[in-house]
């Protein structure tokens, strides 16, 4: 009795941690999103067979721009691609695979595809400069193509951009 017990909290414990352990969207969201764009653009009749998925994906890919061309660079959809794991998307794809579970397993070959994230876009009027992290706060300065010289810390970042601020508050960055 007590084994019985003891396999079923074993089992429920590690089903536990599968649900945490899996990739969400927002962890991997530029090839989440991508991902799930190409599958809505194929045909029924190409979604069954991964050699029509890549060949779409190369087509796919000539269109595409910013982060969505670096990480079709990554997969080897672009003929500058150095590097090709297209196959670990097309099968994935063809057997009709959600893309959170694809954008995993493309992660475990290549952990840079799930680096690549989207821009935030700040709305200064309503930000907490305190609650941005310093990164955002550089950013801000930078697509001001202004600079914070001598700032050593977080609260020197924001002291800059308070100041400038007046110069620039006409909108979202």
């Amino acid at each position: 009795m007590k084994t019985w017990y003891m396999v079923v909290v074993v089992c429920f414990l590690a089903g536990l941690a599968q649900t945490s352990l899996a990739l969400k969207e927002e962890d991997c969201e530029v090839c989440v999103k991508t991902v799930r764009r190409f599958a809505d653009s194929l045909e029924d009749s190409t979604k069954k067979d991964y050699k029509l998925i890549e060949t779409e994906f190369k087509k796919f890919c000539k269109a595409q721009k910013n982060k969505e061309h670096r990480f079709c660079y990554y997969l080897g959809g672009l003929e500058e691609s150095a590097t090709g794991i297209l196959n670990e998307l097309s099968k994935p794809l063809s057997w009709s695979m959600p893309a959170e579970k694809i954008c995993e397993k493309l992660k475990k070959k290549d952990a840079q595809i799930c680096d690549l994230r989207y821009e935030k876009q700040i709305d200064l009027n309503s930000v907490d400069l305190k609650k941005l992290k310093v990164r955002d706060l550089k950013k801000i300065l930078n697509d001001w193509d202004e600079s914070c010289d001598g700032c050593l810390e977080k609260g020197d970042f924001i002291k800059r951009i308070e100041e400038l601020k007046p110069k620039y508050s006409h909108g979202e960055l």
